[in-house]
């Protein structure tokens, strides 16, 4: 059974305020960010990516897993947000790391969970005998036009998980399921700068539909409860869907706790999931139980049920914690936000 020999985070250093935002348009902080439940979020720098930040969070597996990148037989990268229109991010990311040429890489889209769907390929590789290691990669400088709902949320960072041989894993994958179907909530044609998305109906007939019937799906394949597990994180792109989205299953907002960073960090898009995940793995105990759902719109949900080995006591503390990311943070103003976003157009 594969599992996850490794994992890397990366967040920026810079952060917005939500009220900051709010005030450059005339709205009011309280209502919006009582709405989403978003204090600030990532801001890329005026030098960082997709390829730098996954770039980052993959060396950081690397570090935990305590293996070479000559090793990693897959580098897969998931975004919506890769800095060219056709050229390979993940190219970029497996010679910055130092990987082998003998390699598979792609690059993966599919909104928010391009992230997940890289980490069941390279599970399922691991899981086959096709190659010992795999690296898959979530992570965006996520798009929002100014003014926009999307604004408020739209953030920079991503996650890098290893899948290897159980006996090396901090966390072993027991199942997964998939959910998808054809719905048009969210979109950007070609040569758009922002995305335009549906409004209310990228909540009920998108969000919550695909995540409720795909972990409802796993939780029927693997045979297990949600009381079965400790630890659950849903797709956030605000602090309210996934809320209410546990409510629906009956699972307690407490499980959700450690896995929410969406209101500190922002939607990360493809690194949503992988980065609430990885909040959990830097808290939880050999033994415990993690129900992971991620979200992408157009639409589909990919779910995971996960359990904790020993291995994480030994690993732990090897690259990085989600935390400490957060926790080094320098805000700036919307006029910065501007130019390190380059959302200033001739």
């Amino acid at each position: 059974m594969a599992g996850i020999a490794g994992y890397g985070v990366y967040i920026p250093t810079y952060r917005i305020k939500t009220s900051e935002i709010a005030r450059v348009w005339g709205e009011e902080p309280e209502r919006i960010e009582g709405g989403l439940g978003i204090k600030e979020k990532a801001v890329g720098g005026i030098d960082e990516d997709t390829s730098t930040i996954s770039a980052t969070a993959a060396q950081n597996a690397l570090a935990m897993a305590g293996i070479k990148p000559e090793k990693l037989g897959a580098v897969y990268v998931g975004s919506e947000s890769h800095p060219y229109a056709v050229k390979p991010t993940a190219t970029i990311v497996a010679e910055a790391i130092g990987a082998t040429p003998n390699i598979t890489a792609a690059d993966l889209e599919f909104a928010c969970k391009a992230g997940t769907a890289g980490l069941q390929m390279v599970l399922s590789m691991v899981d086959s005998g096709m190659m010992k290691y795999g690296m898959a990669v979530g992570a965006d400088t996520a798009q929002g036009r100014p003014g926009d709902a999307l604004e408020y949320s739209a953030a920079s960072g991503g996650a890098a998980f290893i899948a290897g041989p159980e006996k090396e894993s901090v966390a072993v994958v027991e199942d997964t399921f998939s959910f998808t179907t054809d719905t048009p909530d969210f979109w950007r044609r070609q040569g758009a700068d922002y995305p335009s998305h549906g409004g209310r109906f990228t909540g009920a007939p998108a969000y919550f539909k695909h995540v409720l019937s795909a972990t409802k799906g796993l939780l029927e394949k693997a045979g297990t409860e949600t009381s079965d597990y400790d630890y659950v994180v849903f797709h956030q792109p605000n602090a309210k869907f996934p809320k209410e989205a546990a409510k629906k299953l009956g699972i307690p907002a407490e499980k959700l706790k450690d896995g929410l960073v969406v209101p500190v960090v922002g939607n990360t898009y493809s690194g949503a999931t992988l980065l609430g995940l990885a909040s959990i793995l830097d808290v939880a105990k050999p033994g415990e139980k993690i129900l992971a759902t991620s979200f992408g719109s157009g639409a589909g949900s990919d779910s995971f049920s996960i359990r904790v080995t020993e291995a994480i006591g030994e690993k732990r503390g090897k690259a990085p914690s989600v935390k400490s990311y957060i926790d080094n943070r320098k805000y700036i103003e919307y006029a910065t936000y501007l130019k390190y976003r380059r959302k200033l157009k001739n």
